[in-house]
């Protein structure tokens, strides 16, 4: 007699897994963009800088010095000082801390909300869908500086204020990205695979759709972060900010933009603080944009 044959099983598709292969891909192709390495470079100084501000910065930034007032940089006052006499360089050291602490923390308040809302509007649809979208449009058509001002006004002005309020505004872009990335995943034959086994819902989602969908909340939760620091800093400008005395690079360029005229290095530093800071992010963004584009991959 001849052996029964056994049925063929078809083995499923396994979804897609970073290897190290393709890890060292990413790395070289981000690597060799000078730009993102730049900005990579630019935010590294930055962070070091703010967490050594306690060894690095030569003067204690909120104490006066009214025998030194408006001096020049040069000297023992390596940016000068401002209108009290306190050291520039100092206080730009401390300033970094808030604006990045506040970037970071509301950037990741902004991201969480728009993945957890795009991962269900994209895999439940229907009702659900269409209230996150609505609600989407809503937190939209708000101006978001206005949002800002108003919550800031009514509640006292702190960085846990900021980070809520503008955690709070920026979250629908993230949401749709999410969204759109969990409608195209969800039909995918690992997805189908995995839910025939039985896999929970929770286990799809958070295994095998968010880790094959989060590379372009990378690249825009990178550039939010340059926003946040902008936002940061007009709201410190506009007096909404940081409270007084405590550094704050937009509440530095309000109050140094009085004297203008006999003391340009008061405003003129915290405003190339700013900008480098954002575009040490908006590079990194952009590197990271094109190391995780598959399309340049053979």
């Amino acid at each position: 007699m001849s052996a029964v044959e056994q049925p063929k099983v078809a083995k499923l598709e396994a979804p897609p897994q970073v290897s190290r292969s393709g890890r060292m891909r990413f790395w070289r192709s981000f690597s060799r963009n000078k730009t993102a390495m730049l900005g990579l470079v630019i935010v590294i100084l930055m962070a070091s800088g703010a967490l050594l501000a306690d060894v690095v910065a030569p003067f204690d930034p909120i104490e006066p010095h009214y025998t030194d007032r408006l001096m020049p940089p040069g000297g023992p006052y390596l940016l000068g000082t401002d209108e009290l006499g306190r050291d520039i360089f100092s206080r730009l050291l401390y300033g970094a801390r808030i604006s990045l602490v506040i970037g970071l923390v509301a950037q990741g308040v902004s991201v969480t909300i728009g993945i957890v809302l795009g991962l269900l509007a994209g895999w439940y649809g229907g009702w659900v869908d269409d209230v996150v979208s609505r609600l989407t449009e809503i937190v939209w058509a708000i101006p978001g500086l206005m949002f800002l001002i108003v919550v800031v006004t009514i509640f006292e002005p702190s960085p846990l204020t900021i980070f809520a309020a503008l955690g709070l505004i920026a979250w629908p872009g993230q949401a749709r990205l999410m969204r759109g990335q969990v409608l195209v995943i969800r039909d995918m034959e690992y997805v189908i695979a995995a839910r025939a086994l039985g896999a929970s819902t929770a286990r799809v989602l958070f295994q095998h759709i968010l880790p094959n969908a989060i590379a372009p909340m990378i690249v825009v939760a990178t550039l939010g972060v340059a926003g946040a620091i902008l936002t940061e800093s007009t709201l410190s400008f506009l007096g909404l900010g940081v409270k007084i005395p405590n550094p704050s690079w937009g509440t530095m360029i309000d109050i140094g933009r009085n004297y203008t005229t006999n003391a340009w290095w008061f405003a003129i530093f915290p405003g190339l603080a700013i900008m480098i800071t954002v575009l040490g992010f908006n590079f990194i963004g952009d590197g990271l944009r094109d190391a995780l584009d598959p399309t340049q991959y053979d």
